[in-house]
């Protein structure tokens, strides 16, 4: 019997995957628990249709943030904080106030996705 599986299923396969299963596995296991449905002609195109829109729209994100790391690559951000002896920082400049900066500069970046290696800054900077 082939299936489609909704769901991650251990030791069978993951989303949107095409499995063969016994019969009985799939009647009175997975398709009563939600876990995957028939794999009619009509279900596997729907399928392919669904897993071609998916492909084309990460496509489209992988290359805005493409475009958006060259860009960030090219720019230079400057934030002023206090600095005391031995350009040690008075605080840090942590990945929210990054995040504040580069939108400033146009970029809208939210600070739970940038890193800075060692938690935050605590030194001045050339």
């Amino acid at each position: 019997m082939e299936l489609i599986l909704k769901e991650d299923v251990q030791n069978l396969g993951f989303k949107d995957d095409v499995v063969s299963v016994k019969n009985g596995f799939g009647r009175n296991y997975l398709i009563p628990q939600g876990l995957a449905t028939m794999a009619t002609p009509s279900a596997k195109k729907v399928l392919a249709e669904n897993l071609r829109q998916k492909a084309h729209k990460e496509k489209k994100i992988v290359d805005a943030a493409n475009k958006t790391a060259e860009a960030l690559k090219q720019l230079e951000v400057k934030i002023p904080a206090k600095v005391g002896a031995g350009d040690k920082l008075f605080g840090s400049v942590t990945n929210g106030d990054l995040s504040d900066a580069l939108a400033k500069e146009g970029h809208e970046i939210d600070k739970k996705y940038i890193l800075i290696k060692g938690g935050a800054i605590k030194r001045a900077g050339p």
